[in-house]
């Protein structure tokens, strides 16, 4: 039987976060953020969601 393939987000980080809050800026690293305009691709569940729900003023969000 064939794997199910799960679904992946392409998050791209657009703002930067000199001016934002220690909690933000957290949970940008711990995302795996180097530097601005890079992405990471992360899998689509609730803890990924809940991250992105917390910084989504600095990011873009795609479905890959």
């Amino acid at each position: 039987m064939a794997a199910k393939k799960e679904k992946m987000l392409k998050i791209t980080l657009v703002k930067s976060v000199i001016g934002a809050v220690p909690k933000n800026r957290a949970v940008v690293e711990s995302m795996g953020f180097k530097k601005l305009n890079s992405f990471v691709i992360l899998p689509d569940n609730a803890a990924t969601r809940g991250q992105i729900q917390k910084i989504s003023h600095l990011v873009k969000v795609e479905e890959v």
